[in-house]
């Protein structure tokens, strides 16, 4: 069948689910793809995701709560795979309790990289790539030995998942950062795990996460 003319919604969907599933390895659900696109209605994402069916974007089995597909000819796949970017390994980052520097030491050659599509991050500029230790953001699907894609900047909005250094402990972790009642608030994406309350004048952010590469465990 030959593919129609797309909507800019549509689009932004498919957009997501490529994404989504090159991160993930495993395809999105209809409400987190709502939540990418701004859509509040599951009737609507599911009105779209159907005429994309129809239209050969995508397959869908109704029976299986993942059940979604894309359809990529050999040379959409062959297109994505030359377009790799190259990012720098620059250490770890420790998703756990704060860290002090010294026993953080990254062993990763100065050449050491990581691959990953072009059309995963929207700007390459300035990207750098650090492996998480520890389960503080199991939550948010980050695991220990995971790879996070990290954007340098010294800013953070509330929400956004950060590395940051904390000046009065010569520290550093990997927390969900928020500015509330003139504190900073490092939060943890594990129950299990009380959140950090730091002041300001401690927390220097060095980069926020733009992508999470999964590290597939080998079992023995």
């Amino acid at each position: 069948m030959a593919k129609g003319k797309l909507s800019d919604r549509q689009r932004d969907m498919i957009d997501f689910i490529r994404k989504f599933q090159n991160v993930s390895g495993y395809p999105p659900t209809i409400r987190e793809i709502g939540e990418a696109v701004n859509i509040t209605s599951t009737s609507v994402v599911n009105y779209n995701l159907n005429k994309l069916e129809k239209e050969g974007y995508i397959t869908r089995d109704l029976k299986v709560s993942r059940g979604l597909r894309l359809v990529e000819s050999l040379q959409e796949k062959a297109d994505a795979l030359s377009e790799l970017i190259r990012i720098p390994i620059a250490g770890r980052i420790f998703a756990s309790q704060p860290v002090h520097v010294p026993d953080a030491a990254a062993s990763f050659a100065p050449d050491e990289v990581i691959e990953i599509s072009r059309t995963l991050v929207k700007d390459p500029e300035n990207l750098f790539a650090l492996q998480v230790r520890g389960d503080s953001m199991i939550d948010a699907m980050v695991n220990d030995g995971d790879i996070v894609v990290m954007r340098r900047q010294q800013q953070a909005r509330n929400g956004e998942m950060v590395a940051v250094w904390l000046n009065d402990r010569n520290e550093t972790t990997l927390k969900y950062f928020y500015q509330e009642n003139g504190k900073i608030r490092l939060q943890p994406a594990n129950p299990t795990m009380r959140p950090i309350m730091v002041e300001p004048s401690n927390v220097e952010v060095q980069g926020k996460v733009v992508l999470v590469v999964r590290q597939t465990k080998q079992c023995t």
